[in-house]
C-alpha cells in the first residue's frame, strides 16, 4: 500500500512511501493486542496498596463480651472487623503485577494495532523535520495544516527530538513517542499517528 508523504505545512511532497504489508496489513489479532495492553497497564500500577489486618490494629485484645448470650456476634476484641475501626479481612497487600509476555505476541500485537490504523486511514506520513527552537505555536501551526487539530494524535519519532518534544508537551492530546519505544496502548489510544518518513524506516527494521 502506498501513502503521500506530507511537510509539515500539509503540502504534498509528490513522493509516496509504500507500507511493509507484513506489518501494516495483516489481519488483526485482538487476543494479542488485550495481552499486551493488558501487561502494559499492569506495569503501570504501583502495587503499594496495603490495608491492616487484625494483628496489624494497636488495640487490647481483650474479650469485649460473653461468648453467649448477649444477642449479637461473638466479635472477640475491638480489633474485630466486624467494629468500626476495626481490622479488614483479606485486604490487599503490597504485590507486583508484572507477568510474562513472549515477545512474538508483543510483536504480532503492535503489526495489529498498526493494521488497524492502516484500515481507517489514521496514519499520516511527514517528511523528516525539526524546530530551531521549543515553540508550541509551530506545533500548533504544523497540526492545522494537516487537518487533525481535533484529532488525538501520536507523533512518532525516529530518535528523541527536545525541540519537538517541548513543543508538544503542552498540548493535552497531543503524544510524543520514539519509533523503538512504540507499543500498542499508545499506537490505539491515539486517533491519527503521524510518522515521519525515518520512524517508519525504524519501525519495519524492528518489527520485521
Amino acid at each position: 500500500m502506498e501513502v503521500n508523504v506530507l511537510n509539515i505545512k500539509g503540502e504534498d511532497t509528490g513522493r509516496k512511501v509504500t507500507l511493509n504489508e507484513s506489518i501494516f496489513g495483516i489481519e488483526p489479532n485482538d487476543h494479542a493486542i488485550y495481552l499486551d495492553v493488558k501487561q502494559f497497564m499492569a506495569n503501570q500500577r504501583q502495587g503499594t496498596h496495603k490495608s491492616k489486618e487484625r494483628s496489624e490494629i494497636s488495640g487490647s485484645t481483650r474479650k469485649l463480651g460473653r461468648q453467649k448470650g448477649g444477642g449479637g456476634a461473638r466479635r472477640g476484641d475491638i480489633n474485630s472487623p466486624v467494629l468500626v475501626g476495626g481490622a479488614r479481612v483479606f485486604g490487599p497487600k503490597p504485590r507486583d503485577y508484572w507477568f510474562k509476555l513472549n515477545k512474538k505476541v508483543k510483536t504480532l500485537a503492535r503489526k495489529s494495532a498498526l493494521s488497524y490504523k492502516v484500515q481507517e486511514n489514521a496514519i499520516i506520513i511527514v517528511e523528516d523535520f525539526t524546530f530551531e527552537a521549543p515553540k508550541t505555536k509551530d506545533f500548533v501551526a504544523m497540526v492545522n495544516n494537516l487537518k487533525i487539530a481535533d484529532k488525538k494524535l501520536l507523533l512518532v519519532l525516529p530518535e528523541a527530538n527536545k525541540n519537538v518534544y517541548l513543543s508538544a508537551r503542552n498540548i493535552e492530546r497531543a503524544d510524543v513517542a520514539i519509533a523503538s519505544a512504540l507499543n500498542t496502548y499508545k499506537v490505539l489510544n491515539a486517533e491519527t499517528l503521524v510518522v515521519t518518513e525515518n520512524s517508519l524506516k525504524a519501525i519495519e527494521n524492528i518489527l520485521s
